[in-house]
């Protein structure tokens, strides 16, 4: 009898599958900005945003032209953490650009009204990935996975 095959997980399935349609930049991005004070921390995380990531390079939106001059100093630092945090080499730089700062998200409802910790609160993007799965349950757990991707 021949060697029998192992089994790839779920998340590794998901992840290949990330990578060939082109979503793994996009799944980190929205992962940055719903996580963003957890990972950077206070202040710099208060007068910066990850606006998009594009080509490999992180633009950061920051809240006035003091904090660019001075994260400007810190770009290699920022970027360290980045890469440890996001466990990739999908960021290989950053750009600073002054902008408006989106107003920081209120804690979902679920967690807010005591509800069950493991559902997922998830925002519009990810909801318009998983629209076209019919089995609800199916959907309801793509759904959790995506949203903490590539969260290990």
């Amino acid at each position: 009898m021949g060697k029998a095959k192992s089994l790839d997980s779920f998340g590794a399935i998901l992840s290949g599958l990330a990578k060939r349609l082109g979503l793994e930049t996009r799944l980190l991005e929205l992962r940055l900005q719903h996580h963003w004070h957890d990972i950077i921390g206070e202040p710099i995380a208060s007068h910066t945003w990850p606006a998009q990531i594009r080509f490999k390079k992180l633009y950061l939106v920051v809240h006035n032209s003091v904090w660019l001059q001075q994260l400007t100093y810190l770009k290699p630092t920022l970027l360290a953490k980045l890469r440890d945090t996001a466990g990739t080499e999908l960021i290989g730089e950053i750009a600073l650009r002054v902008g408006e700062i989106p107003p920081p998200r209120s804690e979902p409802a679920a967690a807010a009204s005591g509800g069950n910790p493991s559902e997922v609160q998830t925002d519009a993007d990810t909801a318009s990935h998983t629209a076209g799965i019919q089995d609800l349950e199916l959907r309801e757990r793509f759904t959790r996975v995506i949203s903490r991707y590539p969260s290990r």
